[in-house]
């Protein structure tokens, strides 16, 4: 049986060990910025975002196991020149490796545009690193497009290799 719900504290050894796999993925493509070992979030850190109806954290389940998340977080905006409007970020999402390719990552990314939608948010948004074409190639196939541009010059110095 399959099911996308919302995160519940019996879920942290499952969502600890999918952080660990994108640990992974960052870290081979950037390892001047993310480290080799760690963790993004603490359990009670992760409980704390759980727990938030500002941060919703949903999780695919098949057969009680968890294989995939995606992590939410309500931002708005009411400053400056911008237009007030409610932002549902997608923090992080995570498909278990030996699960690639079945469609879950989908799923879970059209659970979180039909939250956003029935909660009144004006848009979804995310962030990709350069160094994970699979992930950006992925969200432009589900209709994403670049919102803006963030650069940057690594400056050269010890443990800083040239790019």
């Amino acid at each position: 049986m399959q099911m996308i719900r919302k995160a519940e504290p019996r879920d942290l050894p499952a969502i600890n060990r999918l952080l660990e796999q994108v640990l992974a993925i960052h870290h081979n493509g950037r390892p001047d910025l993310f480290r080799a070992e760690g963790k993004k979030y603490s359990d009670e850190e992760l409980l704390s975002l759980f727990a938030n109806p500002e941060t919703p954290v949903f999780v695919y389940e098949e057969d009680a196991t968890v294989l995939g998340y995606a992590f939410c977080a309500a931002r708005s905006q009411n400053s400056g020149s911008l237009k007030p409007l409610r932002t549902l970020y997608l923090d992080d999402l995570c498909v278990d490796a030996a699960a690639r390719g079945r469609g879950i990552g989908k799923a879970l990314f059209r659970y979180v545009q039909s939250y956003a939608s029935q909660n009144g948010f004006y848009n979804i948004t995310l962030h990709v690193w350069d160094c994970n074409p699979v992930a950006r190639a992925f969200y432009e196939s589900l209709g994403l497009q670049p919102q803006y541009t963030s650069m940057e010059l690594v400056l050269p110095g010890p443990e800083r290799p040239a790019r």
